[in-house]
């Protein structure tokens, strides 16, 4: 866990710094700022538009009695993406781009899915019903 920590607030930025110089170098300074902004404009619209349609289908199936985990999911993981899109860099918004991507979006619920069965049955994951 601390790794975990360690890379997302150290090594990270670290990496991000590294690209964003290697870009400004190779393109200048003003096309690079330029990229990082049009990249979180253009992100936080994807993130904005998916979430509006996921809403909208979380909605429907509620009103219709289906249970509508596969949105829920959906919901979070296109949330994430949108503050991942934020952070300004260009390593941050492939990833967020990764997660709004529905093809590799399918692949971290799985995985997030997997993960939660797995801790759930470790018993670090408590699900309160009422």
């Amino acid at each position: 866990m601390l790794f975990k920590l360690f890379a997302a607030f150290v090594i990270l930025p670290i990496v991000e710094i590294y690209i964003l110089i290697k870009i400004g170098t190779a393109i200048g300074a003003g096309w690079t700022i330029f990229l990082v902004i049009a990249t979180a404009f253009l992100g936080a619209w994807l993130a904005r538009m998916q979430g509006a349609q996921t809403m909208h289908r979380l909605r429907l199936n509620l009103q219709q009695g289906v249970p509508p985990t596969d949105d829920i999911l959906n919901a979070f993981l296109i949330f994430a993406a949108g503050l991942v899109f934020l952070t300004p860099g260009f390593v941050t918004d492939l990833l967020g781009l990764l997660v709004l991507l529905p093809p590799s979006r399918r692949v971290i619920k799985v995985w997030l899915v997997q993960k939660l069965d797995q801790w759930m049955r470790q018993g670090n994951v408590y699900i309160i019903r009422e």
